[in-house]
């Protein structure tokens, strides 16, 4: 009989390409990936991994058996949704990852809740974009993501996945306390053209955004922690874009206005299809949407 936590060891070894990516994808230490692995090939009678250089690559019977895992996976997953359902008790254990912003501003007050209302449900989270959570989820690696994706930019969230809006994060501009317009509760972007900006790094979001609506911004420092780009502003070095969401704490020395157009990203979670009635997720998701409200 294959054992179902080893072949969800294979996956995640198949998924990352290294023992070492698969044990940080499970939270778990390397060595007991390699003894799973070890075990599995006892089981099967057939070696999964061949050294290759300083790595390890699959063979042709670890990618067969992978390939089977992910059926067998979700099966077994839609069957443990249905007597948990059945049951009806909010109880086990629960991978979630969030993106930075979500995982400081929603994360500490959703899980504080479930801690209260379901002590018999453990969590385990971790920090990561949506390009590597939510293909985690698909391949069983993770239960939820928490992801973002702009209206006019939407997201592709893999096959077999579901998704709910948990908050539509608006974008406020944050100016140094002595520049001309900070006092004003508004602005137009096209007031700021000739700003200074403390931008984003190539490749992100709100990079992308500010890039289409202020074509012609003087980016002149980038960063990609709010932190950072606050301590700019407080410092007078340029004034940046910056969401509601995980904003705090603010330092002395900055001022919010909104802007025109307003940007606005959409924050949402995702699960497996197979597991949407699982009660671990429908709580996990009423907690954070709880936690979204302003």
């Amino acid at each position: 009989m294959l054992n179902l936590e080893r072949l969800r060891m294979l996956r995640a070894v198949a998924a990352t390409g290294s023992v070492r990516g698969a044990a940080a994808t499970l939270h778990v230490t390397t060595s007991a990936v390699s003894q799973q692995m070890g075990r599995l090939e006892r089981e099967i009678g057939q070696r999964l991994v061949e050294r290759n250089g300083r790595g390890i690559r699959l063979t042709g019977a670890a990618l067969l058996l992978s390939e089977h895992a992910g059926a067998l996976l979700a099966q077994a997953e839609a069957v443990e949704t249905d007597l948990a359902r059945y049951r009806g008790a909010v109880v086990g254990e629960l991978r979630l990852a969030a993106f930075a912003t979500a995982a400081r501003g929603l994360l500490p007050a959703a899980l504080r809740a479930l801690h209260d209302r379901y002590p018999a449900l453990r969590v385990h989270t971790a920090e990561q974009e949506p390009d590597v959570a939510l293909p985690a989820v698909a391949a069983g690696d993770l239960d939820l993501a928490i992801a973002q994706d702009w209206p006019e930019s939407p997201l592709a969230v893999p096959d077999g996945l579901g998704r709910t809006g948990l908050v539509d994060d608006v974008f406020d501009v944050a100016l140094p306390a002595q520049h001309p317009l900070a006092e004003r509760p508004a602005l137009d972007l096209a007031e700021l053209a000739d700003a200074d900006w403390i931008g984003w790094p190539a490749g992100q979001l709100c990079h992308d955004w500010l890039r289409r609506t202020v074509p012609d911004a003087e980016v002149r420092h980038t960063a990609g922690e709010h932190a950072t780009q606050l301590a700019f502003v407080a410092a007078g070095h340029g004034v940046a874009l910056l969401p509601r969401l995980g904003r705090d704490p603010v330092p002395a020395g900055v001022r919010f206005a909104a802007v025109r157009p307003a940007p606005v990203r959409r924050i949402f979670a995702a699960w497996r299809s197979a597991a949407a009635r699982q009660p671990a997720i429908r709580a996990t998701l009423a907690a954070l949407r709880a936690a979204a409200r302003p």
